[in-house]
Formats: structure tokens, C-alpha cells, sequence
């Protein structure tokens, strides 16, 4: 796999996560620590795509 055909699948995911944590904030009585999980794995993968973009 490339390094851009691979940022654009990390790109991809963050994207999809972004929606996927809107969606449960919206949602009532979804969990606050799985909404912190997701978010922690949303800023991984920012900072795999902006190490890769240097």
C-alpha cells in the first residue's frame, strides 16, 4: 500500500468516526466512555495522518 492510498483510508476512518461520534452524542443514554474511546482513536489516527503528510 502506498503512503497516499494509505492516507486516504486514514482519512476515510477519521471521517467515519467523526459521524459515529456526533451520532451517539446526539443519541440519549450513550456512553460517555465509549464516546471517549472513540475519540481517543479519532486523534490517533489525526496524528498518523499528519505524521505521514510531512
Amino acid at each position: 500500500m502506498s503512503v497516499s492510498s494509505h492516507l486516504e483510508e486514514l482519512k476515510r476512518k477519521h471521517e467515519a468516526l467523526s459521524d459515529k461520534v456526533e451520532a451517539e452524542q446526539r443519541s440519549p443514554g450513550s456512553s460517555d466512555l465509549d464516546i471517549a474511546e472513540m475519540k481517543k482513536e479519532k486523534l490517533r489516527i489525526k496524528e498518523e495522518i499528519e505524521r505521514l503528510s510531512v
